[in-house]
């Protein structure tokens, strides 16, 4: 099914248009800033908790803050963008993320953590919808690669975050966290040069009539699709929250670990997850995405449930394999997502990114809350089993396999 409409109303499929690599790897390296600073936030965890002796509980608020501030405006963003593009307004969220990165840095109580986390969290539901666009109108019809591309970025800066926690902070004090301003300063000449591209972009493509693919699917059908999509997104996130948010401390209470060392193991687990994320996008264009939905997910599933129960190389091992493949449904359940209502990219984009920061809060805030009464260790026992959730996406409908 095909419709023919202007390019500041729809965003449109252009397999004419050739990939556009420099703005595809500047949006990319803009995400890996952005999200290095976010992860920032649970990197220090273990700082703030011994500093303000603050229980899981209060653990799991903070990142509930930050997650619902950087859920619940993406897609409000991206309807409004869908319709008023705004080239520019990645460099405010940025700003955003600074100032919420300069107040934690010298938050010295709990709520004022809170406050500084949920500027940070703004910045993010700024950035993600505007940025997910950017990445599909460089793509050159390559949707898969482009979104994997554009993930890898944010996968990578997630898994260094930690690591220069351990080495900067750590070490020295929360004050150190004041490093990471240079980072945001960094992304702040990035998206500006991305800002002019993008403007000029939509310029000249407003005055062309352009071609839009619709799925060939019943409303109804599509509606079940996103909402399988959106419960795959539950099923992911959640047992994500477990190994972003706690994994650190799970591996400080069952073997022992420095904060250090457990910090460069999750930075072992968050690297794996960027390689899946590379993986997931062209695997996706080449076999299909539901195919790669459906092992991405329901594939960690084994893994997952033998995690709990063996020694610290295996966990090692494990946490490896199983960021390898659950990180590979994003790029293909959001690219997928896309496929289904193309003419509401930043909507689908902000609800999709809102969803998941959105799960990943809800998850962590009841993961602190029960870690708390039960044990860290008992928490992981139950959320091995998320991953099997998976088994839904045998559902999905089959969408073309190569754009």
């Amino acid at each position: 099914m095909k419709e023919t409409l202007n390019v500041d109303n729809a965003v449109a499929t252009d397999n004419a248009q050739k990939t556009v690599y420099p703005i595809l790897f500047s949006i990319a390296f803009a995400h890996l800033l952005n999200d290095m600073l976010q992860a920032v936030i649970p990197s220090v965890y273990p700082i703030l908790k011994d500093s303000y002796q603050l229980s899981f509980t209060q653990i799991g608020l903070i990142t509930f803050a930050y997650q619902m501030a950087a859920s619940i405006l993406q897609p409000f963003v991206g309807l409004y963008t869908d319709k008023k593009p705004q080239p520019y307004s990645q460099i405010y969220g940025m700003l955003f993320t600074l100032c919420g990165i300069i107040l934690l840095s010298f938050a010295d109580h709990f709520y004022i953590i809170i406050i500084s986390v949920i500027l940070v969290g703004i910045g993010s539901s700024i950035f993600h919808p505007e940025a997910s666009r950017i990445s599909f109108l460089a793509s050159g019809g390559k949707r898969g690669l482009a979104q994997s591309v554009f993930q890898l970025g944010g996968n990578a800066g997630t898994a260094i975050g930690p690591l220069l926690v351990a080495l900067l902070v750590v070490p020295n004090s929360q004050k150190y966290i004041l490093v990471f301003v240079i980072v945001a300063t960094i992304a702040l000449f990035v998206l500006r040069h991305i800002a002019v591209w993008y403007d000029n972009h939509l310029t000249l493509r407003s005055k062309k009539k352009v071609e839009i693919i619709l799925p060939d699917l019943s409303q109804t059908k599509i509606v079940v699709s996103v909402v399988i999509l959106l419960v795959l997104i539950f099923s992911k996130f959640f047992y994500m929250a477990s190994m972003s948010s706690y994994f650190t401390f799970y591996l400080i209470e069952k073997f022992n670990l420095s904060v250090q060392d457990a910090q460069f193991h999750l930075f072992l687990f968050l690297a794996s997850c960027a390689v899946g994320t590379l993986m997931g996008g062209p695997m996706g264009d080449k076999f299909g995405r539901k195919y790669v939905i459906w092992f991405s997910v329901l594939g960690a599933a084994p893994f997952a449930l033998m995690l709990p129960y063996v020694d610290l190389f295996w966990t090692g091992v494990l946490s490896v394999i199983i960021g390898l493949i659950i990180s590979s449904a994003f790029p293909a359940i959001l690219v997928y997502a896309q496929e289904l209502l193309p003419k509401k990219l930043g909507m689908v984009s902000g609800l999709f990114y809102g969803f998941a920061f959105g799960m990943g809060g809800l998850g962590s805030a009841l993961l602190g809350y029960t870690a708390d009464h039960i044990g860290i260790e008992r928490v992981y026992e139950i959320c091995a089993y998320l991953p099997l959730i998976g088994i839904i996406a045998l559902f999905l409908p089959n969408l073309k396999k190569k754009i």
